[in-house]
């Protein structure tokens, strides 16, 4: 990137409740061959912020397996903690309850209540429910929930740090399925909003920043890459050019063509 790209990027930082970040980024840790797959695929990401699976993934909980914050350090990474594979609002307290002991009291955390294992789609009303008792216990919370305007305002309301609205379902691929929905939320946010699940390819990131998200969060679409490192790489320079192309703001869209050159004052007529 260009001096000036450079300098434009870490100006326009990423303030998520108590914290700011320069990487608009973020990604997973599952999925991955390996952990040192997992470890060279987040680095070449340029992201700053990882979320973890507390029910899926060891970080001290089991003393006699591999821990993940071996390869992903707390002194590199913002460790985010999250609640995939719970299906209640209880199970998502709890599981965040234990993450914050397992890390020192940290206290970001993605929350994620899904509504059934076929399409991990998001239960909106024990959502609502997990976010009131963890905000009123001193979390900050970054909340996964569906494409509603209406209930996106609805957790903004209550406190929540960070909105993360799918794309499509996660895991999927699909890409950006519902632009429209999603600008609705971004146009009436006061707090971040983050597209979470259904990206892709680095077209999805750099789509999703251009239509003013503050931020991607992915997973699969680097893992399950036949080069996982490659594309992380690729999607970092994505989620760049996705937001330079929004901060630029981009031309009119027309249905008819204009000439790039103007229709008078030829040389020769």
């Amino acid at each position: 990137m260009t001096d000036i790209s450079n300098t434009l990027l870490v100006q326009d930082a990423l303030h998520i409740g108590s914290r700011t970040f320069s990487s608009r980024l973020l990604v997973g840790t599952g999925k991955y061959k390996d952990l040192n797959e997992t470890g060279e695929a987040i680095k070449a990401s340029g992201s700053q912020i990882v979320t973890v699976a507390i029910r899926r993934t060891n970080i001290g909980q089991h003393k006699d397996k591999p821990n993940l914050l071996d390869i992903i350090s707390p002194k590199d990474y913002t460790i985010l903690p999250n609640t995939a594979g719970c299906f209640d609002a209880d199970s998502a307290i709890r599981t965040c309850q234990l993450a914050r002991e397992l890390l020192d009291g940290h206290n970001l955390v993605k929350l994620e209540v899904l509504g059934d294992e076929k399409t991990l789609y998001p239960n909106v009303t024990e959502t609502l429910k997990a976010a009131k008792v963890l905000i009123e216990d001193g979390f900050e919370v970054m909340v996964y929930t569906s494409d509603d305007p209406i209930v996106a305002k609805e957790l903004e309301s209550m406190g929540c740090v960070a909105v993360m609205p799918l794309g499509s379902l996660i895991g999927s691929g699909l890409g950006l399925l519902n632009r429209h929905t999603l600008s609705l939320i971004i146009e009436n946010a006061h707090v971040p909003i983050l597209v979470d699940a259904g990206v892709g390819t680095a077209s999805d990131a750099a789509i999703a920043m251009e239509l003013g998200c503050d931020g991607v969060l992915m997973n699969s679409a680097i893992a399950h890459a036949q080069n996982p490192v490659m594309m992380a790489h690729a999607m970092k320079n994505a989620v760049h050019a996705g937001r330079q192309a929004f901060l630029a703001g981009r031309m009119p869209a027309r249905k008819m063509a204009v000439a790039s050159s103007p229709q008078t004052g030829y040389f020769f007529q």
